[in-house]
């Protein structure tokens, strides 16, 4: 079967080959495979082939934090599924044709689900839904700050934050993505920048934002802390600008600011099996009634990764970059 490995780690596009390796077996009595039908490339993906991201396996190593697949074979042992079912993957290593995984390791999706939204679903729509249900108890016409808005999570975060009345500005570097992030419910754009703070309270003639994201890092932080009202609460749960955070002391400290970090995995990990399987039920009914989408702009095979890598990379692409292991999707 093929497999994408990386036996350095440096630039993605000149790292990464496809490579044909041992077909994963016949799975043991609590396991599942299945047939790798789509994955996307993600930001963490690009870091990983780059060895800055939070972990960094022993070479040769396989990329891809998620997937979509169909079920081939089960273990005698097996319940939750059967050979045709459709399932996502909570493990790595996902840049392949096929998986061998325990039955506790995957989610089980409905048959009618558009696939290439199911190979989006495992990372960044839990990321966005459990941002606004974790950290601040959110109500109607609250309002929230988020930097990083036209990223895949940030449009998730204004979609679902207009279904639940939370209102939103979002914070991008760029003025041309703000008429596509109205048309998803952001109430209000800002581009960046050191008055940042000043000009939100401005628009908002008061009222208090109570919670803040940040994705980006560096100053960014700072901007998105000075920007959210005594007693707030600032998360950050990504730096796309690779710098460590930036908090002014006197935001934390005479204004009572509070500041935290987010990761998906420690936050499904306070949560046994059924907490998870809720979470994506409810993303599940989300993606079928289209308040979460997310746009692809291309679909490669397998066997041109470093292709669909160069594509990821490009600025100001037009939507998400699949790889489809078995055949177009």
């Amino acid at each position: 079967m093929k497999q994408v490995q990386i036996a350095a780690y440096g630039m993605p596009e000149t790292v990464a080959q496809c490579v044909d390796v041992e077909d994963v077996g016949v799975p043991d009595a609590s396991e599942v495979v299945f047939e790798v039908l789509a994955f996307p490339i993600n930001p963490a993906d690009i870091n990983f082939c780059l060895g800055i991201y939070r972990t960094r396996p022993p070479l040769p190593a396989v990329p891809g934090a998620e997937c979509v697949g169909r079920v081939l074979r089960t273990g005698a042992g097996v319940t939750s599924v059967k050979a045709g079912d459709l399932v996502i993957n909570l493990m790595r290593e996902n840049w392949a044709q096929r998986r061998r995984v325990s039955e506790q390791d995957i989610i089980r999706l409905p048959d009618d689900i558009d696939l290439r939204q199911a190979a989006m679903v495992r990372i960044n729509p839990p990321t966005a839904y459990l941002l606004l249900k974790d950290f601040v108890a959110l109500g109607p016409d609250d309002w929230i700050i988020q930097n990083a808005a036209n990223s895949a999570v940030g449009r998730l975060i204004i979609s679902m934050a207009k279904k639940q009345g939370v209102r939103t500005i979002n914070v991008t570097r760029r003025d041309d993505v703000f008429s596509e992030l109205n048309a998803l419910g952001a109430d209000i754009c800002l581009l960046d920048g050191d008055d940042l703070a000043e000009r939100a309270s401005r628009r908002l003639k008061g009222a208090p934002i109570r919670l803040g994201f940040d994705a980006v890092g560096g100053e960014s932080t700072k901007q998105i802390g000075q920007a959210i009202c005594d007693e707030g609460v600032l998360v950050s749960y990504g730096s796309m600008s690779h710098s460590a955070p930036t908090v002014n002391l006197a935001d934390l400290s005479f204004r009572g600011i509070t500041h935290k970090g987010f990761m998906l995995g420690r936050a499904l990990a306070r949560r046994d099996r059924a907490g998870v399987q809720a979470i994506y039920d409810e993303l599940v009914a989300q993606i079928l009634d289209r308040t979460i989408y997310a746009p692809v702009e291309a679909v490669y095979p397998i066997e041109k990764i470093r292709e669909a890598l160069a594509h990821s990379q490009r600025p100001a692409h037009g939507g998400k970059i699949l790889v489809a292991p078995n055949g177009m999707v």
